[in-house]
């Protein structure tokens, strides 16, 4: 007999929203999330756009939103455009917090996984853990089965002594100098004399030194003219970008602590807008098409969460392969010039691309006219992306 219905692994965002979801729309059932660390969330910031999610998606989000805007900036050697599309971000400590007061003693902090199973979990304290069903959200994994870039960052959330200007984030400000591939700086202004600044680069390996980037972020508010009076939090991370990659080879793979036929959910399904890096929609539309399911056996869970993951990364090739054309034809300092060339698009089309809605018309859009990259390195892209695809 399970001692539970769900349980959760992983407290992130894929995890904690799940079990959100359930919560409000199936409180009959028995759920545990079990995280790792001594929060839920960890230390991070999400965002999204206003139209990245349907209205069902953002009433089950609302709650967890620490700030808002009306609109966004990007910033190009080129030009510099204002986008009236609404932008919202999620502060861990706020996720944690609405997350603890909704789900209570549903939660448990600093449960290590030793082992998963479709219906049971060990814990490295040894305790196991029965249930109907298990979903693990723990994070990315490396597979030999994916072809990834990488998009690393280090953010700093700073308090400045006098106030910034900033009536908006800029999400991309790509007048900075182009190291380590695509480079671009990434601005919340939280309150008038509060900025979340972030370093970020499209690069072709993971390695992240971190003192280099803190360097670069005090260079940035210089630049600015902002003088900083504290350092109040830092984030960091690798996000994968794909390129391309086999979907049902990295479902069938065997991972090193899990044992069977797991579901899976956030970056451990491979859940992430390819070019962008954005996992927060997925995580909304998975949460609430779990929630929404009669049956969630463990065989159940595992065919839909598979079935989800594989769907959309079919219906993302087109997004892939501008990945790889910003990474296999574009020169590493001349990467900027395909976002720059984006960004002059229709707003409709860039808020459907985000959102990963684009329409026949939208690609077409975007690849008409003289490539922002060599031509004949574009046309490799191209003879090669069945066998990107394909493995």
């Amino acid at each position: 007999m399970s001692d539970i219905d769900l349980a959760i692994l992983g407290g992130g965002l894929a995890g904690g929203l799940a079990a959100l979801a359930l919560k409000r729309r199936r409180p009959d059932l028995s759920v545990k999330l079990i995280e790792a660390g001594p929060r839920l969330g960890g230390e991070h910031t999400w965002s999204f756009h206003d139209t990245d999610l349907t209205p069902e998606g953002m009433a089950l989000i609302e709650l967890l939103i620490s700030c808002r805007w009306p609109a966004q900036q990007v910033k190009f050697p080129a030009y510099e455009r204002r986008l009236s599309t609404g932008y919202n971000s999620i502060a861990s400590s706020r996720f944690h917090d609405v997350l603890m007061e909704a789900l209570g003693a549903s939660v448990v902090l600093g449960g290590s996984v030793e082992k998963a199973a479709p219906e049971t979990v060990t814990l490295s304290s040894g305790e196991t853990i029965r249930a109907n069903a298990v979903l693990d959200c723990r994070g990315g994994v490396s597979s030999p089965h994916l072809k990834l870039g990488f998009q690393k960052f280090v953010g700093q959330e700073l308090r400045l002594a006098a106030p910034h200007g900033l009536d908006a984030p800029i999400i991309m400000d790509a007048t900075v100098p182009q190291l380590d591939g695509y480079r671009f700086i990434y601005v919340l202004p939280f309150d008038e004399r509060t900025v979340l600044i972030e370093d970020t680069r499209y690069a072709d390996g993971p390695d992240l030194p971190v003192e280099v980037f803190r360097k670069e972020i005090a260079g940035y508010a210089a630049a600015q003219g902002w003088r900083i009076d504290e350092i109040i939090r830092e984030e960091e991370g690798v996000l994968p970008i794909a390129l391309g990659g086999d979907i049902d080879g990295f479902w069938d793979e065997k991972l090193q602590d899990v044992d069977g036929a797991v579901a899976r959910g956030g970056m451990r399904a491979g859940l992430f807008h390819p070019l962008t890096g954005y996992s927060l929609p997925d995580a909304v539309a998975l949460a609430l098409e779990i929630a929404g399911q009669d049956d969630l056996s463990a065989p159940a869970l595992y065919n839909v969460t598979r079935g989800y993951s594989t769907r959309v990364w079919r219906e993302r090739s087109f997004y892939r392969f501008l990945t790889r054309m910003l990474f296999l034809a574009a020169s590493p300092e001349n990467r900027y010039g395909v976002l720059q060339r984006f960004y002059k698009m229709p707003l409709p089309l860039i808020e459907r691309f985000y959102a990963g809605r684009s329409s026949f018309a939208d690609r077409a859009r975007i690849l008409m006219g003289k490539p922002p990259v060599p031509v004949f390195k574009a046309a490799g892209v191209m003879r090669e992306q069945s066998v990107m695809e394909n493995g």
